[in-house]
């Protein structure tokens, strides 16, 4: 989550939150929180329609947003230290846990279809040769040499 969304979730301004990151930096390694690039943030200004950077007096940002993982998030909450962000904080808690029982509930169906298609690839090859021999049993049968008629001279029988 972006510092400005997390903010506006704990109810404190993105200045707030940027600064109790900043002075409880030990609580928010680089798995926690972390700051975008120059050209993250350009792709972030393009995608939200963000206010413009200039910083003579025009509104926008003047640093790179920092981001959090699930855990910064939580970690957020407990240096903001106040009854909104420990809400809001199980809140977050539970948004992360329901996203990853949606994505195990995706790799379980996903490991499901793999299953099923090898299945279905042994009964293909199965049925192939099912359909074959069906095709031999449909085929009609070589007809038996007849003897020609007649008298045969001796020893040719």
């Amino acid at each position: 989550m972006r510092d400005a969304d997390l903010a506006e979730l704990y109810g404190v301004t993105t200045r707030r939150l940027n600064e109790q990151v900043r002075r409880n930096a030990n609580r928010f390694p680089g798995d926690f929180a972390f700051q975008v690039t120059n050209q993250e943030f350009v792709i972030l200004m393009s995608q939200n329609a963000t206010s413009s950077r200039d910083t003579r007096g025009h509104g926008g940002r003047r640093k790179n947003p920092l981001v959090f993982t699930e855990h910064g998030a939580i970690m957020a909450a407990t240096v903001l230290n106040s009854s909104r962000a420990v809400q809001v904080s199980v809140f977050v808690v539970r948004a992360f846990v329901r996203l990853r029982e949606m994505l195990s509930s995706n790799k379980a169906l996903a490991r499901k279809l793999n299953e099923l298609e090898r299945k279905l690839a042994t009964h293909d090859h199965a049925i192939t040769e099912l359909i074959e021999a069906i095709r031999q049993l449909m085929a009609p049968p070589e007809p038996k040499k007849k003897r020609p008629i007649g008298f045969a001279p001796w020893g040719k029988d």
